[in-house]
């Protein structure tokens, strides 16, 4: 069975004022590639995964991807000031400050030890049109297969 995309509420920032959106709505008829990490501005985050994605955006959109979602839990104003410092203008990046996106997708890791508290697994997925094909999880601390070139790799396999 072909799990779905779930129906959490994250909160964006739009013409100056709070909204809240329902994630699914960024995952309609189309097909998604995107990748969450713990935070922005964190080392691996900052200075491999986001750069990584955006440096192999144009090869997924010939593998048929629509979209590149970056998906980062921290609240709109330090995601927005993440995308204006990492370059990327390829890539979206959702802010999923309150991490309820996080929790219904089973993808808490507690960081305590780091001082960051519970954020998000580092992980990637292939969605089509809302329906999780394919997720790559890492271990924590480690960012070995949510990086784009395994999700190319099962893109072309798949293909």
């Amino acid at each position: 069975m072909t799990q779905k995309i779930p129906s959490s509420k994250v909160v964006i920032r739009e013409d100056g004022k709070f909204l809240e959106k329902d994630i699914t709505e960024y995952f309609k008829g189309k097909k998604v590639v995107a990748f969450a990490l713990p935070g922005a501005f964190t080392p691996t985050c900052s200075n491999y995964h986001v750069p990584a994605y955006e440096e192999e955006y144009e090869n997924l959109k010939t593998l048929g991807i629509d979209e590149v979602y970056c998906i980062s839990m921290n609240d709109p104003f330090v995601v927005a000031k993440w995308k204006e410092i990492s370059g990327a203008n390829k890539i979206k990046f959702i802010p999923d400050g309150n991490g309820n996106f996080t929790k219904d997708m089973n993808m808490i890791s507690d960081r305590s030890a780091s001082g960051m508290g519970p954020r998000s697994f580092r992980y990637s997925m292939y969605v089509d049109n809302g329906n999780i094909i394919k997720i790559f999880k890492d271990e924590d601390g480690k960012f070995d297969v949510s990086d784009p070139k395994t999700m190319i790799k099962f893109l072309k396999e798949t293909s």
